[in-house]
């Protein structure tokens, strides 16, 4: 191939000219199609993160849990029982064909874990929409919610979790980012390694088609339309990919696998290559063994294709037929495609010829940039907010009854309802509250694990607002007695190449690392999915956390809703004069304007260990955290999500002179509501005094009404149930 032809070739694949300079000097010659293939693939921003590497080195990872580190997923080590998660990112191809996007960014998330050696056992998704009044937006929607729900209910994995937010930035370009979490004992963990010099490559699961190929290079890499993108987006087969994780567990408990690595993005190119580059060696591959479901598929379809459902395996010699009888055993593919060589290189042979010959390590060593970055000009306007700019409403009862039946806030039961969430009966902690808590079978403890990002804070100031992504994270997981232990994100932008785009990503970058590092929660995984723009501009910027804590004791768990009569209520934290970002001000007042709430890491970290204590010592009935929505949203939510809804009598004349649609719907952070029964209060106050944590009583429970008022002053009196109905009812059918 010329050198002409072949840059022309590069370009189409999405490398720049001084990409294909530098392929050319580290082959020495001109690269054949199969290696530009190899190389646009492997160097491209999904797989290679270009330009985030730099700064993902800021973020910590050490923390009071021993973490742990692969290479495609992380996680913590507890009573010698490893806890592994990751967190990944499906957006253009959602965006593309929504129930398959959706349902394979699950089975993809799914096989990262399954690649640690560990079983999955459960996942979460975190969704971002443009409104549904969009026609468009309204169909990915349904349709990414159907995805979810098809491949999770038939693969067998619960969705248990998640987030849900709509918003015009995300119109024209959806974010859709799923977690999966895995436990296996530590001794039994795995690495996606190719080591030992004649060990054979074994190819297992399903047939390779040309579904996905350029999923991660064109669809995940840059900007895009969209349906001309269809062919890139993958097919998914959930009852293979549950015979995929049985089979996949029963092999490794033989002990002949070395090393394992799911075909996800770049399929067979990043599993070949990143497992011979970790395991400082080199394969051999041969593609006409490589089990094809299409005829006439070129050797750069093939190693280009992400067909799912997956795996390449690394086996010793001499074992390889135990490991594929296993496989077809399960109704799986099962082949030896290759073998381990000294070489340090990637060769992949076809009808007998080679067709790429490529150093392991220089394919898996993209370039990286740091391009200009620039603060956006928007800043300025945006967060010229002050209070004094909008009246307070002159009824805040239907102030409420539009809130909380409006989309961010409303009640996510028809969505979380269509996932089979307990799957696998682990689940003690319901769906509904932000935060799940997991059974671990045989032990006394537990798992916590949410997911946490608001995108307008992100939008209206990236450092705070990925600071507050951490902070109420772990806010969540505390609040049910849970201690934080580990993080993987998913940090959502726009182009890299844009400077103000650019600004956001590092600042959000910054702003995540001084939270994690101050509360000593290390970050064990993640991704970085850039290009998220439409024709209208970028999404707001969106760094998602995934967070999972530890419960001591499981059964000590505290719920979110109010249980029984005569509790009182008592708010933990400090109320400050902040609006901006707030729900509040976006649904009533149509101003998507801050600064958003500031971030008091110190007084989260107080909040969060007394609430753990709270717990542990069983002093609290409930517990719930204060974000979006403010005081007035906790105070619904906690009474209408028990099976009989219950009423409240607030006063809130202790909490000073405040406007009222501060009190009621400010977003400050560092707070949770919490009810105690009588003769615990005096403990809890103490226990307050001590962590340095405010302390206000503010009410009761009891009765059918949510009654709030200050002083002498009634603001609301709703029926519950007519609350609860809203509530329910926002998302519609």
């Amino acid at each position: 191939m010329e050198v002409a032809n072949g840059l022309n070739v590069a370009r189409e694949l999405g490398l720049k000219e001084e990409e294909y300079e530098r392929i050319l000097a580290i082959l020495g010659r001109v690269p054949t199609p199969t290696e530009i293939a190899m190389f646009s693939v492997e160097w491209s921003e999904h797989c290679g993160y270009l330009h985030s590497r730099r700064w993902l080195e800021l973020l910590p990872r050490e923390g009071e849990f021993s973490p742990l580190r692969g290479e495609d997923a992380g996680g913590i080590v507890y009573d010698d029982l490893a806890v592994v998660f990751k967190m990944e990112s499906h957006n253009h191809p959602s965006q593309v064909e929504p129930r398959q996007g959706a349902a394979t960014g699950i089975g993809g998330v799914i096989r990262d874990i399954l690649g640690s050696g560990a079983r999955p056992i459960a996942c979460l998704d975190s969704l971002h929409f443009g409104p549904r009044e969009d026609e468009r937006s309204l169909y990915v929607f349904r349709g990414v919610v159907e995805g979810v729900a098809f491949y999770g209910n038939c693969v067998g994995v619960p969705t248990v979790a998640g987030e849900l937010y709509f918003y015009p930035a995300f119109r024209g370009n959806c974010l859709i980012n799923v977690m999966c979490l895995g436990i296996a004992p530590r001794e039994k963990l795995t690495q996606a390694k190719a080591q030992g010099e004649g060990n054979y490559i074994v190819y297992v699961g399903n047939k390779t088609g040309r579904d996905g190929i350029g999923g991660c290079s064109i669809l995940a890499s840059q900007e895009f339309g969209a349906e001309e993108r269809r062919p890139s987006v993958q097919i998914g087969d959930p009852l293979a990919e549950k015979c995929l994780i049985e089979a996949t567990l029963e092999a490794l408990d033989t002990g002949h696998i070395v090393g394992i690595k799911d075909m996800g993005a770049a399929g067979l190119t990043c599993s070949t290559s990143e497992m011979a580059a970790s395991g400082g060696s080199g394969v051999e591959i041969d593609l006409d063994l490589v089990p094809l479901r299409e005829e006439g598929m070129e050797p750069w379809e093939i190693m280009m294709s992400e067909s799912q459902e997956r795996m390449l395996l690394c086996v010793r010699r001499g074992y390889e037929e135990e490991i594929i009888q296993i496989f077809r055993k399960w109704g799986l593919e099962g082949e030896v495609i290759g073998e381990v060589k000294d070489t340090g290189r990637v060769t992949i042979k076809w009808r007998g010829e080679v067709v790429a010959d490529i150093p392991a390590l220089e394919l898996t060593r993209p370039p990286v940039y740091t391009p200009p970055r620039e603060r956006p000009l928007y800043l300025d306007e945006v967060n010229n907010f002050s209070l004094e700019d909008v009246s307070p409403p002159l009824n805040y009862e239907e102030v409420l009854l539009r809130m909380v039946s409006s989309e961010n806030l409303s009640s996510r039961r028809p969505i979380f309802e269509q996932y089979d969430h307990m799957a696998g009966i682990n689940t003690v902690l319901l769906p509904g509250s932000g935060t799940v808590v997991l059974r671990v079978k045989g032990k006394k403890w537990g798992i916590a694990v949410t997911s946490d990002c608001n995108p307008l804070y992100c939008y209206l100031s990236p450092r705070e607002g990925a600071k507050m992504a951490v902070a109420e994270a772990a806010r969540n997981l505390s609040a049910c007695g849970a201690r934080p232990a580990g993080v993987t994100d998913c940090l959502n932008f726009g182009s890299p190449e844009k400077p103000d785009r650019y600004w956001q990503f590092v600042e959000a970058v910054e702003g995540l690392s001084e939270a994690c590092r101050f509360f000593g929660i290390p970050v064990v995984s993640g991704n970085v999915s850039f290009y998220n723009e439409n024709p209208e501009g970028a999404i707001f910027p969106t760094p998602t956390i995934g967070m999972v804590g530890i419960i001591e004791e499981v059964e000590k768990v505290v719920s979110a809703g109010f249980g029984e009569d005569d509790l009182i209520l008592v708010l933990l934290g400090e109320t400050k004069e902040e609006l901006g970002g707030s729900e509040y001000l976006r649904i009533i007042h149509n101003r998507e304007e801050g600064p958003p709430p500031r971030v008091d890491l110190e007084g989260e970290k107080n909040l969060q260990e007394l609430l753990i204590t709270l717990a542990e010592e069983e002093i609290v009935s409930s517990a719930i955290d204060l974000s979006e929505g403010g005081l007035a949203l906790a105070l619904v939510e906690s009474s209408v999500t028990e099976e009989n809804p219950r009423g409240v009598i607030v006063d809130l004349e202790c909490l000073g002179d405040m406007r009222e649609d501060v009190l009621l719907f400010g977003e400050s952070g560092g707070r949770a509501l919490v009810s105690v029964k009588g003769e615990l209060l005096n403990s809890l106050q103490r226990l307050a005094q001590e962590q340095n944590v405010p302390c206000q009583v503010i009410g009761k429970t009891g009765g059918e009404k949510l009654v709030i008022k200050k002083g002498g002053k009634s603001l609301i009196s709703l029926s519950v149930e007519e609350l609860k109905n809203r509530w329910e009812g926002g998302l519609g059918e």
